[in-house]
């Protein structure tokens, strides 16, 4: 049974419904997508009850809803200020939006992707099996738009009442060697891991660009498209990489040089265009990366 949320009055930058994605069909030709930043959705959906996979709201700011009932809702991932009816109010924690208030969840001051879940989970009609927008297929079960009325399920857990979370801060990105790692020398393995990559400008929900230490190939010409997996980084020709967020494709025809672990994705899900990003190694499995002559 779906009840009346909240109706969006604002809606924001890159705002979408998520939950964990469409699992299994990507023989189909049909990406996960799902939440970006894995962790910080878990977060929502726990601090309300919700189950994991509950649907919740994904944005990077300027969101405003007007809530059409009494409802427990979280705010978590970016650091965003959070006001409802004007007052600010922590983020990171469960909260209680009465019934004609106005929830706005302001730009972000650090990170790049906010989370809002509501009790009761974001419902609608899914499709392949998720509530999930997939900016890279074009599916989008339900688009967020100014006038849009949201749905809830019933909830099916109580809010949990903690301390507010802070956002976590990026230490170092965990990384292992990919299928393709032997395709560069093996001193740019090591660069890799030993100097600082910036964020470039490309950054959406497929992946994120990095640039760096030029990364030498010693292995040249072309591959047939090959499967790909969220975190899979890819050497593009002029040396920079490109990490595969939530929205990838299934396959593609770029080198495939390392994996960031699930963790990693997540922080990397919420790096700006110029921050710094320093990768490390997550296994002994490095010690036996080598070039291939």
């Amino acid at each position: 049974m779906s009840r009346e949320c909240c109706i969006v009055r604002r809606a924001g930058i890159a705002t979408t419904v998520q939950d964990l994605g469409r699992s299994g069909l990507a023989h189909l030709g049909v990406p996960r997508s799902g939440v970006a930043d894995r962790r910080a959705a878990a977060l929502a959906n726990r601090l309300v009850g919700n189950a994991p996979n509950a649907a919740l709201v994904e944005t990077s700011g300027d969101l405003e809803v007007h809530m059409v009932r009494d409802c427990w809702l979280a705010v978590t991932g970016a650091e965003a200020r959070l006001s409802i009816d004007g007052k600010d109010h922590d983020t990171g924690r469960s909260m209680f939006a009465s019934r004609d208030s106005t929830v706005r969840v302001h730009l972000p001051t650090s990170g790049l992707r906010t989370y809002v879940a509501f009790d009761g989970g974001i419902v609608g009609n899914p499709v392949l099996g998720s509530m999930s927008t997939d900016t890279l297929s074009g599916i989008v079960p339900i688009a967020i738009d100014s006038g849009v009325t949201l749905r809830t399920g019933s909830s099916t857990g109580e809010p949990v009442f903690v301390d507010p979370v802070p956002q976590r801060r990026i230490a170092g990105v965990d990384i292992l060697p990919g299928p393709r790692s032997a395709w560069c020398a093996a001193e740019s393995m090591s660069r890799m891991i030993t100097e600082d990559w910036v964020v470039g400008t490309d950054v959406n929900r497929i992946g994120i660009r990095l640039d760096g230490p030029p990364m030498i190939r010693v292995v040249q010409g072309e591959i047939p498209s090959e499967g790909l997996v969220r975190g899979a980084v890819q050497l593009l020709p002029t040396g920079g990489l490109v990490v595969m967020l939530a929205d990838h494709p299934v396959t593609g025809g770029y080198p495939v040089i390392a994996v960031v672990s699930d963790d990693g994705v997540d922080a990397l899900a919420q790096c700006r265009p110029g921050e710094r990003v320093r990768f490390r190694r997550s296994s002994a499995a490095w010690q036996n990366v080598s070039s291939v002559s």
